[in-house]
């Protein structure tokens, strides 16, 4: 059996399990006959963005690997790796690599790679992490799993080719290989072909870490808030309901200046059907 040259989507998380600590990543390649390709892996000492970084270098090499021209979605949970890449790194560029501020860039060498790795043929799209998206909620399981020194059971039906030859992938732990549904709206009960049965213990673990999670989520949502006040970022109203997980009809109705957390929000100005906010720091 040989997949289809065309890769439809690309899914992407990463998971650390203390930040910094032991840490995994996972990846969902999504081919347009409904086919899959998952990879993931683990490391002994990381961050949840190396992690998250990491899985997108991983995406980007499957879909250049391939060959294809057509364009790709990735789709990540991670708004410090989506606007890194798409918006931020120029600016890093142009002053060699180092902040606003004058700091050197986080996580640089990672930058690079994705940075060589990027084209005009991806398309970067945010999605929300534990929102029940299939595609998100798998590369997570995934993720996770390698974080707590586990080897999940990975769905590679078989290594796309091109031009008749197989692709090397990026190294997985574990490879296993199982009919996949035809279209992603049945994902999900494909995914009961490898569960194992849960005792309460392992229900009770597994409600601890989706909870962990969130809150590393959110701290990656501070650490971005902290990053954009620094730097003096305006920031839409869409993009403000992004970072606070709220929906955007919320942000507007506040008012043109209130609190959230550690920050002061403030309405700056609006261009063309955006209004611009700006976040400023007070402890």
């Amino acid at each position: 059996m040989t997949l289809p040259a065309k890769i439809e989507s690309l899914y992407t998380d990463g998971a650390c399990s203390n930040n910094p600590g032991m840490g995994g990543w996972g990846v969902l390649a999504i081919y347009r006959d409904g086919s899959v390709f998952e990879l993931g892996d683990a490391e002994p000492d990381t961050t949840n963005n190396r992690m998250e970084m990491q899985a997108a270098i991983a995406a980007l090499q499957l879909f250049a690997d391939s060959g294809q021209s057509d364009p790709v979605t990735l789709y990540t949970d991670s708004e410090y790796l989506k606007k890194g890449i798409t918006q931020w790194i120029r600016g890093w560029k142009k002053k060699n690599w180092k902040t606003a501020s004058g700091k050197p860039v986080l996580n640089r060498d990672l930058w690079e790679t994705l940075d060589t790795l990027n084209s005009s043929h991806v398309r970067w799209e945010y999605v929300r992490a534990h929102a029940g998206n299939p595609g998100n909620e798998r590369c997570d399981e995934i993720a996770r799993t390698f974080a707590t020194g586990q080897f999940p059971a990975l769905r590679q039906v078989t290594k796309p080719t091109r031009n008749g030859q197989t692709i090397d992938s990026p190294p997985s732990k574990t490879v296993q290989s199982t009919s996949i549904p035809s279209n992603l709206s049945t994902f999900d009960s494909a995914m009961t072909d490898v569960t194992i049965p849960m005792n309460d213990s392992a229900l009770d673990n597994l409600a601890r870490t989706s909870k962990v999670g969130q809150l590393r989520d959110l701290i990656d949502s501070l650490r971005i808030a902290d990053e954009i006040a620094d730097k003096g970022y305006l920031i839409s109203s869409s993009e403000l309901a992004d970072l606070i997980n709220v929906n955007a009809s919320a942000v507007t109705s506040r008012g043109d200046h209130w609190v959230w957390r550690n920050w002061v929000v403030s309405r700056v100005r609006r261009e063309g059907n955006q209004i611009l906010w700006q976040l400023e720091r007070v402890d």
